[in-house]
């Protein structure tokens, strides 16, 4: 998806180089997504695109913003913006309540800036306006306006920031591991984040959700793979799809038996032969559902 900022003149926009607020923003003002998209998608020739499910903005192809919720269960709400040399270090060193070190970027001179403190959201579009600069070519910068207004969103709630902590989420949590956890020599550890139940040191099953749907993963085959993606609830999942696994959408119900099924055999493809040895029958008569 991409959402670009385009020519719109009106009277109080004539030209590119004036700052506006995305038209998005008139219907969905509170929202923080689209409050992100208002502080990042004035700036001249800027863009939306997703990477690795989250929201990035770039300008001439360069990334100069990343919009993460959650980010490998860090509970944060967050941009992460390209910053000068030693601004890092200074922001996080002066304020760590509202800037950190981000994964992967942070090496690079990266700064995290947290959405979802007491930072003020006028601070907030004036360094999202210095990463884009830091990237930007010599005659955008030039094209640069003043900065809209943009006004503060509500803050999103704990089952948005985190949807295994939502009610649906915990019902499902505790259905994984009543299943899962009654295998022979099995345990719930976390992979970036998501929860997930080993056979030892190989994961045979996670609960992960991709930023619109909860889902639960498994190992089922390539073959597999073909036959369920046909019926719309199941869909290969990113990093670990090539490898064999479905991702099954449990976001409003989910059969327990399907489950159930679905775990054991991704269970036994793992599982060393002394556990096999010790696992019990396939339950029969389960009907629950989640």
């Amino acid at each position: 998806m991409r959402q670009r900022r385009g020519a719109l003149p009106t009277k109080w926009a004539p030209r590119l180089s004036q700052a506006r607020a995305p038209p998005i923003m008139a219907s969905l003002a509170n929202d923080m997504h689209q409050t992100v998209r208002a502080a990042c998608l004035w700036l001249p020739e800027s863009e939306e695109f997703v990477s690795h499910g989250s929201p990035n903005f770039r300008v001439r192809g360069k990334t100069f913003a990343t919009y993460v919720v959650n980010h490998h269960g860090d509970q944060r709400v967050a941009l992460w913006l390209p910053a000068a040399p030693g601004a890092q270090e200074h922001h996080v060193r002066a304020d760590p309540g509202n800037f950190y070190v981000p994964p992967y970027v942070g090496p690079r001179g990266w700064v995290g800036v947290r959405l979802d403190r007491d930072l003020a959201w006028r601070r907030i579009v004036a360094l999202v306006r210095e990463a884009y600069e830091r990237v930007a070519p010599p005659a955008l910068r030039e094209q640069i306006g003043k900065a809209p207004t943009v006004k503060a969103p509500k803050r999103l709630s704990q089952g948005d920031v985190d949807p295994l902590a939502s009610s649906r989420g915990k019902r499902v949590l505790e259905m994984m591991r009543k299943i899962c956890l009654r295998l022979p020599e099995t345990r719930e550890a976390l992979h970036f984040g998501h929860p997930v139940w080993q056979a030892g040191t190989r994961s045979f099953a996670m609960v992960r959700h991709d930023g619109e749907r909860l889902t639960l993963c498994f190992w089922v085959g390539a073959d597999r793979q073909n036959l369920l993606t046909a019926d719309e609830r199941f869909r290969i999942p990113p990093y670990i799809g090539h490898n064999g696994w479905i991702a099954l959408d449990v976001s409003r119900a989910g059969d327990r038996d399907e489950i159930e099924a679905l775990a054991r055999q991704s269970y036994r493809h793992v599982a060393l032969k002394r556990m096999l040895r010790e696992l019990p029958p396939d339950p029969v008569g389960v009907s629950n559902s989640t």
